[in-house]
């Protein structure tokens, strides 16, 4: 009798999948934390949230150090870090920022911009990361800003939140602009994103 196929495919999981994976859990506690703000108004909840996201980070920075130490890396542990990336550092910080007020209409479009900048940037990354290392096992650079620097933006809400300059007392107001509702602090969000995608920024990877 054969084992299910789950199983199968936990055994291929590697030490370093498992931080993987700690950085994804981390991240989906984080919009599940800024959706229980939004049921509740507890804003321990939204400041529980927001620090879960540099654990993320750590987790993150930790997979990649044990996948080079045990010297064991795939295609899957690679696929797996982007899909929790864009869970912790694309979704997540933009679920926060809703949450922390940023619900206008063109808030809205902004962070789905800044989501969609962080799945393109990874992407690309993915496709060109054996062309970047220029013949080496290790990339030399990225284009762009990598995705994790979102970190800072959550540190900015962090500090909003806790000032409680959230909701109706977010920095820079509220304008309506047409239809519907801009809160200028969200631009942040498009110029990291922006920053992502940019082709023209190399920032050396150590």
């Amino acid at each position: 009798m054969s084992r299910p196929r789950h199983f199968s495919m936990l055994r291929d999981f590697q030490l370093a999948d498992w931080f993987t994976l700690g950085n994804a859990f981390c991240g989906t506690g984080a919009v599940f934390a800024a959706m229980r703000f939004l049921q509740d108004g507890e804003v321990s909840d939204l400041l529980t949230g927001m620090a879960l996201i540099p654990l993320a980070f750590v987790f993150d920075a930790l997979d990649g150090r044990i996948a080079r130490w045990r010297k064991v890396a795939s295609t899957l542990g690679r696929e797996l870090d982007s899909l929790a990336d864009i869970i912790s550092f694309g979704l997540a910080p933009a679920a926060l920022a809703y949450a922390c007020g940023m619900q206008g209409g063109w808030d809205w479009i902004v962070l789905s911009f800044f989501v969609g900048c962080g799945v393109s940037r990874l992407a690309r990354y993915n496709v060109t990361a054996e062309t970047l290392a220029d013949g080496g096992d290790k990339v030399k650079y990225f284009e762009g800003t990598p995705i994790p620097s979102s970190l800072l933006l959550v540190v900015l809400l962090a500090i909003a939140a806790w000032s409680g300059r959230i909701g109706s007392e977010l920095w820079l107001g509220v304008v309506q602009l047409g239809p519907w509702q801009l809160h200028p602090l969200v631009l942040v969000f498009a110029l990291s994103g922006s920053l992502m995608i940019s082709k023209t920024l190399r920032i050396p990877k150590f």
